[in-house]
């Protein structure tokens, strides 16, 4: 009898798992209605806008967009890095660099130094209230991530963001900001 009711159990799971593979019938209108929902630059927009607000749903109260999260992140294992650096590595132009440091310097979890070898440069690093605010705002921004992935398994995650990397791979060299993260061993 115990034997049945696990057996139930898993058939339950694997039921659920089908149901959310199998596309809503409504959403499946609407993609075969709309052309836009068969463009990858749709979809990835509009999931780029999902992220968005899982991200400042969990991380709300700490006030840090996602970008300003990626420098953040980017400083705690990279301390002195200059911004041209920090814009190759994050992907975003050097001038969105400067401002969101100024943002995060006037926050206090910034600090900016002229390097020494070369005074034309500024060198940032995270203040200690940066340290406390990444490590207080990783859990959250877990979840965001978590929340993201949910429905796919392992191996789907696994494919999707191998999928990810080779597209942005490929593609790096037409963006506005290409990625270059030789500086810090990527």
């Amino acid at each position: 009898m115990a034997k049945s009711a696990k057996t139930e159990g898993t058939q339950n799971k694997r039921a659920a798992a089908a149901a959310l593979r199998e596309p809503n019938p409504e959403l499946q209108q609407l993609i075969e209605r709309l052309p836009l929902w068969k463009r990858p630059g749709y979809l990835i927009r509009r999931l780029h806008q999902v992220h968005y607000a899982l991200f400042f749903e969990e991380c709300e109260g700490f006030g840090i967009t996602p970008v300003q999260y990626g420098l953040l992140t980017i400083l705690s294992g990279n301390p002195d890095s200059d911004q041209i650096s920090l814009a190759q590595a994050l992907g975003i132009d050097r001038t969105n660099v400067a401002d969101v440091l100024t943002r995060l310097a006037q926050r206090g979890l910034v600090e900016r130094t002229r390097s020494i070898e070369d005074k034309r440069m500024v060198l940032a690093r995270l203040s200690p209230e940066g340290e406390k605010l990444v490590a207080a705002m990783h859990p959250a921004m877990s979840r965001a991530q978590e929340r993201l992935l949910d429905t796919l398994g392992e191996r789907e995650r696994a494919a999707f963001l191998a999928t990810l990397i080779k597209l942005l791979e490929a593609n790096n060299k037409y963006g506005r900001a290409a990625l270059a993260t030789s500086k810090f061993g990527d």
